[in-house]
């Protein structure tokens, strides 16, 4: 298996992260103490992890709203992967300025691909394209 690191494996375990408060709900706390237990966690960024996760969680109202604006669909039909991943993305675009939005939208793609529907990547590709135009 490939090694992730850094922040690629910072976001791949922040997918993780809140698909599983998505369905379980669990918080902040909750979620930092079990993902910082993982094998992978010591290669990552965890700060990154930490920041874009508190983030997440203490703006989901917003972010709803703001990516609910850029959909073709009501919020509510998205798959919880395809949710997760655009909290991630929408999440940087706003609050990370040090990473170009061009590789918030690579990584977006890459987790869709590894972890989402066949054809989910195309479609988090042309909402964070979106996303980096209107926010950015």
């Amino acid at each position: 298996m490939k090694k992730r690191r850094g922040r690629h494996g910072a976001r791949r375990l922040l997918l993780q992260a809140l698909y599983q408060r998505q369905i379980g709900g669990h918080d902040i706390d909750e979620l930092c103490e079990q993902f910082s237990t993982y094998r992978e966690f010591a290669a990552i960024d965890a700060d990154y992890f930490r920041a874009v996760l508190t983030d997440v969680l203490a703006r989901t109202e917003f972010l709803d709203t703001t990516i609910d604006a850029l959909l073709d669909r009501p919020i509510v039909q998205l798959d919880p992967i395809e949710h997760a991943v655009l909290w991630v993305g929408v999440s940087e675009l706003l609050s990370q300025a040090d990473v170009p939005a061009s590789v918030i939208i690579d990584e977006a793609v890459e987790l869709a691909k590894e972890f989402g529907g066949q054809d989910s990547y195309r479609y988090i590709n042309a909402v964070l394209d979106r996303a980096s135009k209107s926010l950015r």
